[in-house]
C-alpha cells in the first residue's frame, strides 16, 4: 500500500479528520488477552476503586492505538506511519460497566512538514471532557 495523501496538498495546520471511538469493557478484556496484560485495574471494578480510581481504566497502550487510527485512516496506509510517541498520559480513560462505555474523541492536524515528503501530525484525545494524552505526535510518509 502507499499513502493516499499527497504531501503537496497539505500545509501546516491541515486538519486530519477526527473520530470518536467507543470503548467498552469487552474491548478491554480482548486487549488484555491480545497483549497479555491482565492488570486488574483494566477489568476489575473492585480492584480499580480500591486503588483510588473512579472505575476500570483502559490500558494506555490501547488508548494510544485507538488514537493513531485517525492517522492511518487518513493516509489509507498503516505502513505510512513512521513514528509515534506520547509524552505522557494526563488522565486515564475511565470505562464504566454499561451499554455506552466510554468515548474517546481524537483530533489531529499537521504540525510540521519535513523533508522527504514526511509530516508530523499532532494528536489530541479527549475522554470524559479531559485530555487523556499529552504530547502525542505521529510522523507519516506521504505520497
Amino acid at each position: 500500500m502507499a499513502a493516499r495523501v499527497d504531501y503537496d496538498d497539505i500545509e501546516v495546520g491541515t486538519e486530519v479528520p477526527g473520530q470518536r471511538f467507543t470503548v467498552k469493557r469487552v474491548d478491554l478484556l480482548r486487549y488484555c488477552g491480545a497483549c497479555s496484560d491482565f492488570t486488574m485495574t483494566h477489568w476489575n471494578e473492585r480492584v480499580a476503586k480500591s486503588v483510588g480510581l473512579p472505575d476500570v481504566i483502559a490500558h494506555g497502550t490501547f488508548t494510544i492505538a485507538e488514537a493513531v487510527r485517525i492517522v492511518t485512516d487518513w493516509t489509507e496506509d498503516p505502513g505510512a506511519l513512521l513514528a509515534y510517541s506520547v509524552r505522557r498520559f494526563s488522565r486515564p480513560v475511565v470505562v464504566p460497566d454499561d451499554e455506552g462505555g466510554a468515548t474517546v474523541d481524537v483530533t489531529g492536524y499537521v504540525e510540521e512538514k519535513l523533508a522527504g515528503r514526511r509530516a508530523v501530525i499532532r494528536l489530541s484525545a479527549i475522554s470524559g471532557g479531559h485530555q487523556v494524552m499529552a504530547g502525542a505526535r505521529a510522523v507519516v510518509q506521504l505520497a
